[in-house]
């Protein structure tokens, strides 16, 4: 069974910076992908940034170049640095895991991009 715990969410000036983090608590070795989405006011739920068990990431064309995903395995944790926010940065952001057990999704940080 595995837990996803999400933080780091705020409210941040146009500009701004915030890192999340999304901790994994369980059988952390058996995750595989682990993924950023967030859904803003009135949107869908949208794939922000990616990365494989291997370092590989991807990212929506939005945010590229301004938000890196980066992840540490042994501590089962995984981040999101998110740079030069926008107002259209402004959504719930949610942590998301691949298992062989299945997928698992945290319960969401809130980040709002307003002066």
């Amino acid at each position: 069974q595995v837990q996803l715990v999400e933080s780091g969410g705020g409210l941040v000036q146009p500009g701004g910076s915030l890192r999340l983090s999304c901790e994994v608590f369980g059988s952390i070795f058996t995750i595989g992908v682990m993924s950023w989405y967030r859904q803003g006011p009135e949107k869908e739920r949208e794939l922000v940034a990616t990365i494989s068990r291997d370092g590989s990431t991807k990212y929506v064309d939005s945010v590229k170049g301004r938000f890196i995903i980066s992840r540490d395995s042994a501590k089962g944790t995984v981040y999101l640095q998110m740079n030069s926010l926008k107002p259209e940065d402004t959504a719930a952001y949610y942590c998301y895991a691949l298992a062989p057990g299945g997928t698992y999704w945290g319960q969401g940080t809130q980040v709002t991009v307003s002066s």
